[in-house]
């Protein structure tokens, strides 16, 4: 009898003296031709070309002055959410909330912004800004109490939280908030001319909003790279046991970590009132808080590359509109798009680390 021979594989660490910058740079790319593939193949599938699609889908996200503009209003949540995960992430604070503290940053914008303070423009905007980020720092504060104090798990708590500030948003809408002058619809009243967010370009939607989000990510990129807090946030999140062996605060950093990725996530209500809207209602976010973990794991946790990522995504949205009404594919399209760059990325991710072992 021939002996039976066996080949299991596993995966093993990359040695840490090789040379990764073709792995940190080319697997990524891989990945998202990946998804330009898997994506071709499915407008095949639903009778288009898959050039065509992929072109319709460019043309109507950067094709026109108006359609680029579009692209980064859609883009400008995406960054603050995308940024508040990702140095959640960075330090291993798992927010899954982030919906939740833009809501809560909304609500704020709306109660200071209708007239509550009589205020002009350049004193009243930075206070409301202020008090929104605050106000998404206490919602992610409550879970981040619970998992250093208790062991609560913050995935848990986070994700819960979400539909409780989305039916407490509810009531809001329907009571204390609800704009007597809107004929019954759930919606806030308008905030005042002073506590709107002016328009980039004139005559267009463009606002602000999507410059502080610039400025947002170059000041997490100076913290991450260049502050003392900013080390030991990737020291908790590398190895929470060394960094207490340390002398790290663990349980200070992550409080510190939620108070900025909290008041991130908030200022994506407030740009979004103040600078789009003019006003709350219940469906002002169709998921951003959820699609900027994708932004953050497609940026690989990098605070600049949450905005080309979020660029990409809203890209992907804007441009899906108008290729659906040309060439009659399903909006759905996009969506299969984000989840396979988010599955292929991780794939990515994990490849760039380990290396497939045959025993």
């Amino acid at each position: 009898q021939r002996p039976r021979c066996s080949v299991r594989c596993g995966l093993a660490r990359r040695a840490a003296n090789q040379p990764a910058l073709t792995r940190t740079l080319g697997l990524p790319a891989l990945a998202l031709l990946g998804t330009v593939v898997i994506a071709s193949l499915l407008a095949m599938i639903a009778g288009a070309q898959p050039l065509s699609v992929l072109g319709l889908i460019l043309k109507g996200a950067f094709g026109t002055k108006f359609a680029t503009l579009e692209t980064l209003n859609r883009a400008t949540p995406l960054i603050f959410t995308g940024l508040a995960v990702a140095v959640a992430f960075k330090a291993r604070l798992w927010n899954i909330g982030a919906e939740a503290q833009l809501y809560m940053g909304a609500v704020v914008t709306v109660v200071l912004g209708t007239g509550a303070l009589g205020w002009p423009s350049l004193a009243l905007l930075p206070v409301i800004a202020l008090a929104a980020m605050l106000a998404g720092a206490v919602v992610l504060l409550v879970p981040t109490f619970l998992k250093t104090r208790f062991g609560v798990d913050e995935v848990v708590t986070t994700l819960l939280l979400n539909f409780i500030v989305l039916l407490w948003v509810s009531m809001l809408l329907e009571g204390a908030l609800k704009d007597p002058m809107g004929l019954g619809w759930p919606k806030s009243a308008r905030l005042v001319a002073e506590a709107r967010l002016p328009r980039m370009i004139e005559g267009l939607r463009l606002h602000w909003g999507f410059g502080l989000a610039l400025v947002s990510a170059g000041i997490i990129w100076v913290i991450q790279r260049r502050t003392t807090l900013g080390y030991e946030m990737r020291a908790v999140g590398l190895n929470k046991q060394a960094a207490a062996f340390a002398g790290i605060p663990v349980n200070t950093v992550l409080i510190k970590t939620a108070v900025l990725s909290g008041g991130l996530a908030a200022l994506a209500g407030f740009s979004e009132v103040a600078g789009l809207k003019g006003s709350l209602t219940l469906d002002i976010s169709p998921g951003f808080g959820y699609t900027g973990i994708t932004v953050a794991m497609l940026a690989l946790l990098n605070p600049l590359g949450v905005v080309v990522a979020a660029l990409f995504v809203a890209g992907i949205f804007v441009g899906a509109d108008s290729m659906s009404r040309a060439a009659g594919v399903p909006t759905y399209l996009a969506d299969i798009m984000l989840a396979v760059a988010l599955l292929l990325m991780v794939l990515a991710i994990m490849l760039t680390k380990f290396r497939v072992r045959r025993d």
